[in-house]
């Protein structure tokens, strides 16, 4: 990670994942009401606006602090870096896990307020199953790969856009339309809208992400041996 002030990446981090949910939600709430009878129509809006979203903001905040906006890509930054001395340091890894916490609750906030919605609505809606469980598992062990298979392989720059097709791409093909971040999964929970998901429904989900976690870490050693070296240019472009 290039030499930048904590006090500013933690910052990126807190802002790009606020906005992030912000786009998640705030989408979902503008696709029921464009489109209230056709559930279809509502899930490739907020998709694609999701995607867009995404890949703008690594493009952002990706100088910065690296747009982890997730804490399973931080701690398999961490994880992966420690036995080259690259990627996060354990203190970062807590303060980017804190950041990008309550930053997802404070986009969920702010994309209630600005539809005019109480600031905090506990989400009603259950996605207590083991089929989404999976769905979880598959889309958090594919993000992991994804992001560290760029980086290794030298094509950390293409990035903001493919991590915004997978994730628009894995709200199709996945059960659990593609969570695969314990922060968002958190901070959803404070809006009882289309995005939402009611806070029974979280221990599952998180459960789920970190199995993905250890099945994504452990695809990315046997697939790709030296991947720790890459764990500084994890959507890192520029240092600004």
């Amino acid at each position: 990670m290039p030499h930048i002030a904590p006090w500013r990446r933690l910052l990126a981090e807190f802002a790009g994942t606020a906005l992030l949910v912000t786009a998640v939600v705030g989408s979902g709430i503008m696709a029921t009401t464009l489109s209230p009878h056709d559930v279809g129509l509502q899930l490739l809006e907020n998709s694609v606006a999701t995607a867009l979203a995404l890949g703008a903001l690594i493009l952002t905040f990706g100088p910065v602090s690296g747009a982890h906006f997730n804490p399973v890509v931080s701690a398999a930054d961490w994880f992966l870096g420690r036995r080259t001395g690259t990627g996060l340091t354990g203190a970062d890894l807590a303060g980017y896990a804190v950041a990008q916490i309550a930053g997802a609750i404070a986009g969920s906030v702010l994309a209630n307020l600005m539809f005019a919605l109480d600031a905090v609505t506990f989400s009603h809606k259950d996605r207590s199953a083991p089929h989404l469980w999976i769905g979880e598992v598959v889309a958090t062990a594919g993000l992991l790969m994804l992001i560290f298979a760029l980086a290794r392989s030298g094509r950390a720059p293409a990035a903001p856009a493919a991590v915004g097709a997978y994730i628009g791409a894995a709200y199709w093909f996945t059960s659990s339309t593609s969570f695969a971040n314990p922060a968002v999964t958190i901070g959803r929970a404070f809006t009882d809208t289309f995005a939402g998901i009611a806070p029974a429904s979280i221990p599952g989900f998180l459960l789920a992400q970190i199995v993905g976690l250890f099945v994504g870490v452990g695809l990315l050693a046997a697939l790709y041996p030296h991947v720790g070296v890459a764990a500084d240019e994890v959507v890192v472009t520029t240092t600004p």
